[in-house]
């Protein structure tokens, strides 16, 4: 039986002073007020281009960032491996929209994939398809493609290249790669490059993984019509599951614009959708991948207890957990040491590029009903066992 609350497992990879250190920090993010102010005086410093660095490297950074480059990563990959848990280097640098931007993170997302071949301790790469293209023209192909113009198809033509490029050189050095999920507003046409891209890439295996946001109510019939084109294609689908990291700007879009909210009426229609998911592929395994993306400790023992009943080993290599750095030890740590496969999501990116990343993830930890405090809480509960022992 896993016991998520085994806070000797969760945190033996973490010395009594970087305890101390997180314990601080979850402390301080914890307070909503606290975290509006920080966001707006690290956007005044961004904004005048105030150095940040000396002041986020040693807190925020350090706990949910692996370094500045690949290179720094690799110290976090030999470690949690260590702890038979693989890792997902994610460059995390929020893009400029400008053609030199997203020239740069083509080129390094390019890297991240060669550095993740024959690479033991990795066990996928990933990328945000939305770097890689202005938003106006993702925005437009997928919701007007019609209305395009000569320029803007010729701007998507070349995005849809880069796109397929990538996940060439994922199929090349055998590398699993991860498309990440967007914004409803860009999704169909990402959903059809991704969908095409499994068709051509996945046909002995899944290298290209496609990304469902559960918390939208339209991913169950998606995800079916996926796995019905792979049989009739013959290919493996690869599919990676979140709840989803859009809610309130979706609800807000689609009452602006006078379309149907596509979020699931409440949390517990989104955790039986996301269950159902994870269930449907399990029951195809044969032609599918899976990839369970998800901090809530009981959509993970669902998961673990369903392939056990199913007859699916632990070891199956078919099948991933995974959580962010930095969050959700209890949940990684104590799956790794049951036999799961486990991969820990390690962002990495200079400090300036990286810090809108950081920003959302000290709002959700902030917004997210008990996370915060069931991190402080895990925490503390070791931080009390190693005294006493």
């Amino acid at each position: 039986m896993i016991d998520f609350n085994n806070t000797q497992i969760a945190f033996s990879y973490k010395s009594d002073q970087e305890l101390k250190n997180a314990y601080l920090l979850f402390n301080a993010i914890k307070n909503p007020l606290l975290v509006k102010l920080g966001k707006f005086s690290v956007n005044i410093a961004l904004g005048i281009h105030f150095p940040l660095a000396w002041a986020v490297k040693p807190t925020l950074y350090k706990q949910f960032v692996g370094g500045e480059t690949l290179e720094e990563c690799q110290k976090y990959v030999d470690l949690l491996m260590k702890f038979n848990i693989k890792s997902t280097l994610d460059y995390s640098a929020e893009g400029e929209q400008s053609v030199e931007g997203i020239q740069s993170v083509f080129k390094e997302t390019l890297r991240s994939i060669d550095n993740a071949k024959g690479n033991e301790g990795i066990a996928y790469a990933v990328f945000k398809p939305s770097t890689l293209v202005m938003d106006k023209i993702l925005s437009k192909a997928s919701e007007h493609k019609e209305d395009l113009n000569e320029e803007e198809e010729k701007e998507f033509e070349e995005f849809k290249s880069r796109f397929m490029a990538l996940c060439q050189r994922a199929y090349d050095n055998n590398v699993r790669l991860l498309v990440d999920a967007e914004d409803c507003c860009f999704q169909d046409a990402l959903d059809d490059l991704t969908d095409e891209a499994m068709r051509v890439f996945n046909k002995e295996r899944a290298i290209v993984f496609a990304t469902l946001q559960m918390y939208r109510h339209d991913r169950m019939p998606y995800l079916k019509k996926i796995y019905n084109d792979a049989l009739e294609k013959n290919y493996i689908a690869g599919i990676k599951f979140v709840r989803g990291a859009y809610m309130d700007d979706e609800r807000e879009r689609a009452t602006k614009l006078g379309y149907p909210d596509p979020i699931c009426k409440n949390k517990q229609a989104t955790d039986d959708n996301f269950n159902a998911g994870v269930s449907y592929v399990m029951d195809h395994i044969a032609n599918m991948e899976l990839f369970i993306g998800t901090h809530n400790e009981a959509s993970n023992l669902t998961a673990a207890k369903l392939m056990n009943e199913k007859g699916i080993a632990r070891t199956d290599k078919r099948i991933f957990f995974a959580q962010l750095l930095g969050m959700s030890d209890n949940i990684s740590f104590n799956l790794a040491k049951a036999g799961h496969n486990v991969t820990k999501y390690v962002p990495y990116a200079p400090v300036r590029d990286v810090l809108p990343y950081l920003l959302r993830r000290v709002e959700e930890n902030t917004s997210m009903a008990g996370q915060t405090t069931r991190e402080l809480n895990m925490i503390k509960l070791e931080m009390e066992r190693r005294a006493h022992v």
